[in-house]
């Protein structure tokens, strides 16, 4: 078993099974959400829109409507619904109609950081399609034109890479399922 799959399973391990929202330490779980959402908040999200995406994140099923939402974050309604709204653009969340009611729920999904980096192939070519006309209109021998192909090149780089790393990933994902499901957890 390799490092990262022991420190997988390690982690797995001291997960309690069985656990409901309903046993947690709900002040753990807002320091939780509040520490993630800081940190998500650091990393160029809006504040907001961190907090309603860690609350999600944090919840059993990844699925709450606004109401839930405003009263675990103690937030007003138009302060979900601006979130919501972001995140819904960026593909963080997606919004569904709870059946037979006219409310919506909203719902984080277990492969959002792998969908929302696939997603990101489709910006990563329109941005060298972008640089390669920077490069031709600044000419390729000009400083700007050697920086912009520069930035081009690398985001070839790592449009290239992504994909490898994106296949390794639901390799990776797919064995820990079939350990945490033989498991029985």
């Amino acid at each position: 078993m390799s490092e990262q799959q022991q420190r997988t399973a390690d982690r797995t391990a001291k997960t309690p099974r069985g656990t409901r929202e309903g046993t947690r330490d709900d002040e753990a779980v807002s320091q939780f959400v509040e520490r993630f959402a800081a940190q998500l908040v650091d990393a160029g999200m809006q504040r907001m829109s961190a907090r309603v995406f860690a609350c999600l994140l944090a919840s059993d099923s990844g699925v709450l409507t606004s109401a839930e939402l405003g009263e675990r974050l103690q937030v007003s309604p138009a302060a979900v619904s601006g979130a919501i709204r972001y995140l819904s653009q960026v593909d963080m969340v997606s919004r569904e109609r709870e059946p037979g009611s006219r409310r919506d729920r909203y719902r984080v999904h277990s492969d959002q950081w792998y969908e929302a980096l696939a997603r990101r192939d489709n910006v990563l070519t329109r941005w060298e399609g972008t640089l390669r006309e920077g490069v031709e209109s600044l000419g390729e021998d000009s400083p700007a034109g050697r920086r912009m192909g520069e930035t081009l090149v690398f985001f070839e780089f790592l449009q290239t890479e992504l994909a490898g790393l994106l296949q390794r990933w639901r390799e990776h994902r797919d064995q820990i399922r079939a350990e945490f499901d033989a498991a029985g957890r």
